[in-house]
């Protein structure tokens, strides 16, 4: 059973880092600018309150498209861009590596909103910005925008995850760091 499930574990993860990371991090600057910017503009589409976050946000970070697989050990990774207001300023890469009772493959877009320049500037100097030990991130689920008011927008950083597709399933831990690229 240990030798099938690292079999699978190293077919999986072989299968990302071959399959995955090129889809993840294919393209160039223009036409990673244009997949986050339609992406964003998808997801203000379908979401009002990414829409109003959008407008108080200082940045948003978008990354189109994400990648996931995983067997008990599982990875993800995707390049995105940063825009302060509404223009091209950063390109980041996202990887994070997990561990639990996990499977499946998917993909996915993810935007966070740096609502203050103490979040931005820390995402600007660190050396890669780990998920959990800088600014603090809310993930938003689908109707929690309904209590959004100035007094509420209190979190440094606010996460939106959509377009998911494909099959995941499961709990597990994950460590997720982003880091600023060149294109």
């Amino acid at each position: 059973m240990n030798r099938l499930r690292l079999l699978t574990t190293a077919v999986l993860v072989l299968t990302l880092a071959c399959f995955g990371a090129r889809i993840a991090t294919a393209d160039s600057g223009p036409e990673l600018q244009r997949n986050a910017s339609r992406a964003l503009q998808d997801l203000y589409a379908s979401n009002a309150d990414a829409k109003d976050l959008g407008k108080r946000a200082r940045a948003v970070l978008v990354f189109p498209k994400i990648i996931k697989a995983g067997f008990m050990f599982g990875g993800q990774m995707g390049e995105g861009v940063l825009f302060k207001k509404g223009k091209p300023a950063g390109y980041y890469s996202s990887f994070a590596a997990s561990y639990g009772f996990q499977a499946g493959l998917q993909w996915f877009g993810y935007a966070l909103f740096f609502m203050n320049d103490s979040a931005l500037s820390y995402l600007d100097k660190s050396d890669g910005w780990e998920i959990g030990s800088g600014p603090s991130v809310v993930v938003v689920e689908k109707g929690y925008g309904k209590s959004f008011t100035s007094t509420t927008l209190t979190q440094d950083v606010y996460a939106f995850i959509f377009s998911q597709k494909g099959l995941m399933g499961g709990m597990g831990l994950q460590g997720s760091k982003i880091t600023k690229i060149d294109k």
